[in-house]
């Protein structure tokens, strides 16, 4: 009797575990359907040689601001961002110089910052050396023929993360550009799904998330 016992437990077990299993490889899928997958397409020279400029600037600085009241609502920002990424993010100095380099680069780029960072919790969830399964790098998910179409064709360099927001900005930017500021069509764009839904309202179902209410 006690071993039937044993039996039925150990099956109910496997079932369970078996579910589980199922579950898990169901949610890694349709991460995977979602990252990134930027189609190389034909642009414009002009286009071309204005991202390649971009993509090629030095560094950002320390931000400095003219007045007091943007410099303090900078630093609110970057405590708020800093607190609601701690659970992806543990290490401190990590994610302050990563929410520096988001800023930078958003601005830079005349994007919000919140969506800057609702798009990399659906490309990446946030992980430096995410790789897609169509190739696609880093936190912002640049495909790697972007090295060579606008950079100096080292792709290992998109897993640097100044490198990855400068492309991930500027490819973004030059997408909503292309679609008259259709943010919509501009995003399906970025992910390589133009004209689908499910990227663009993940996106900005995630941006709410991010967003800074001073």
């Amino acid at each position: 009797m006690n071993l039937l016992k044993v039996v039925r437990t150990r099956v109910c077990l496997f079932k369970k575990q078996t579910r589980v299993c199922f579950f898990v490889l169901l949610f890694g899928l349709s991460q995977v359907a979602i990252a990134g997958n930027q189609k190389e397409e034909a642009i414009a020279d002009s286009v071309r040689l204005a991202l390649a400029k971009l993509v090629a600037d030095p560094n950002p600085p320390k931000p400095t601001f003219e007045r007091i009241e943007d410099r303090i609502k900078y630093l609110h920002w970057l405590g708020e961002m800093s607190d609601r990424l701690k659970r992806r993010m543990p290490d401190k100095q990590t994610r302050i110089e990563f929410l520096e380099t988001v800023w930078y680069e958003s601005k830079r780029a005349g994007l919000d910052t919140g969506l800057v960072l609702g798009l990399m919790q659906v490309e990446s969830g946030f992980k430096k050396y995410a790789v897609s399964i169509v190739g696609a790098r880093g936190y912002m998910q640049v495909m790697p023929f972007w090295s060579r179409v606008i950079g100096d064709g080292d792709p290992k360099k998109l897993f640097q993360m100044q490198t990855n927001l400068r492309y991930g900005c500027s490819i973004l930017r030059m997408y909503i550009d292309m679609e008259g500021g259709n943010l919509f069509l501009a995003l399906g764009r970025y992910n390589g799904s133009r004209g689908r839904a499910e990227y663009p309202n993940a996106v900005l179902a995630n941006w709410k998330k991010w967003e800074f209410k001073e």
